[in-house]
């Protein structure tokens, strides 16, 4: 299954100020996979550990010379590490602390070896108060769920791929492409980009066994509750979990999740769940100027799930029954901006730390709200999902009009086209979004 990071771990092993590299990104989206692959393809040999299965490899680390240390994984692997040829893989690194901390030293006296950290909780362990992070010596890259684009792929759908990346403003997208890919996108709402889903649906297994596969998943996380929440902290992040789906898009409100709990607990739980990748905040920005987080409220914002397949699930609706023809309009909208916020953030460079803003105006009968608020070079520019096929566009020319904005953008089913500062992108294009945007930008 083909990865875009692939491509951010080829730069990596080539650069010449590479550093050692820690993959980020919830559990069970691919991330061993991937290295895996990288390292069996690109290299003459690998040593992968898994601390969570092999704690005798812990040990290796009680020092933090480099030397010291390959000697001892040699000890027990019977491996010849190499500089430049072999590819040592810490996979659930966040299980040994010190070896995090002794990636610092690989890179100031052992650049030459090429070494990737992974873990499906790491985050917890970067933040945890007492661990020192070793800043300046260590690169990151941040992996999600499969986008739109891999799972086409993923299918075989190589000719639709490549009409996308050659469609433009002007040529527009063929209809019969246009109808396919609004078909497949259906699909991919239920699925979702959760790799052992699609990898089901590919082996021929029905979609009423792949939801079962997304119950088992989301099982999987909840059993996750219990490493990084206390036992009150586990109940609040499970009643979270729970409504998460029913919470999409909306303007988060605690009493929403339980109007019988404290904030401050409700707090506590949702942002254990965000740390874990499992949700993902969109803040208020006010939008006036870059950088997009210098004016954010902290105290307003909306939650996407990790994955959009999950969020029909959560929606317990027949797998069936959510591919026909109404199903962008599902949940009001909120599953075309759970697809479009993670399309979104897949389009980010994969070394930044995820981040989606959306904008709202406040005004006694003067009130808007665009749904996502994204920087795209020197310019701020609005998104509007329309899930729909009609649908009014007031707030996004509110939002050009008070901050000139040099173009606005309708996401929606309808054909890719550019009308009087509006670019109508569809669904499906997200992935196309950065270089769509260019054209325009440059010819306005």
């Amino acid at each position: 299954m083909r990865r875009q990071i692939y491509t951010h771990l080829k730069r990596w092993e080539i650069s010449p100020s590479r550093m050692p590299l820690l993959v980020r990104g919830a559990r069970q989206i691919g991330k061993t996979y991937i290295i895996e692959l990288f390292a069996k393809t690109e290299f003459e040999d690998y040593l992968m550990i898994n601390f969570e299965i092999q704690p005798e490899y812990k040990s290796c680390f009680s020092t933090l010379d480099p030397k010291i240390i390959l000697e001892r994984l040699e000890f027990i692997s019977k491996k010849n590490i190499v500089a430049g040829k072999t590819l040592l893989f810490l996979d659930e690194i966040q299980e040994c602390s010190e070896a995090i901390q002794s990636l610092r030293y690989f890179k100031e006296r052992y650049a030459t070896l090429h070494i990737i950290g992974a873990g499906s909780l790491l985050e917890f362990t970067l933040n945890e108060a007492e661990f020192r992070m070793p800043v300046g010596r260590i690169e990151f890259l941040y992996m999600y769920p499969l986008n739109f684009s891999e799972f086409l792929n993923a299918l075989g759908y190589e000719k639709l791929i490549q009409h996308l990346l050659q469609a433009n403003i002007t040529s527009g997208v063929d209809s019969v492409a246009h109808d396919q890919l609004l078909k497949h996108l259906k699909l991919f709402f239920v699925l979702g980009g959760m790799p052992a889903v699609v990898q089901a649906y590919i082996n021929g297994e029905s979609l009423l066994r792949c939801q079962e596969i997304q119950a088992f998943l989301l099982n999987t996380y909840r059993n996750d509750f219990g490493k990084y929440a206390s036992r009150a902290n586990q109940q609040h992040c499970r009643r979270i979990f729970e409504k998460a789906p029913t919470l999409i898009a909306k303007h988060f409100k605690y009493s929403d999740v339980d109007p019988d709990a404290q904030s401050r607990s409700l707090k506590i739980a949702l942002q254990l769940l965000i740390q874990a990748g499992l949700l993902l905040p969109i803040y208020e920005t006010k939008a006036n100027s870059l950088p997009l987080n210098a004016a954010i409220n902290e105290k307003k914002f909306k939650i996407l799930l990790v994955d959009v397949g999950f969020v029909n699930f959560g929606t317990q609706l027949n797998a069936t029954v959510l591919m026909q023809d109404n199903l962008l309009l599902t949940n009001d909208g909120a599953l075309a901006e759970q697809f479009v916020g993670q399309e979104l953030i897949a389009t980010q460079p994969n070394f930044y730390e995820p981040a989606l803003y959306f904008w709202q105006q406040n005004k006694r009968n003067d009130s808007a709200e665009i749904d996502y608020i994204i920087q795209h070079q020197k310019n701020i520019l609005p998104i509007e999902v329309k899930a729909g096929k009609t649908g009014r566009l007031r707030s996004l020319h509110a939002f050009i009009d008070k901050h000139k904005s040099a173009i606005g953008i309708k996401i929606s089913e309808e054909p890719l086209r550019f009308d009087g500062k509006i670019l109508s992108l569809p669904l499906y294009m997200i992935s196309e979004l950065n270089r769509i945007v260019d054209t325009v930008v440059r010819n306005e």
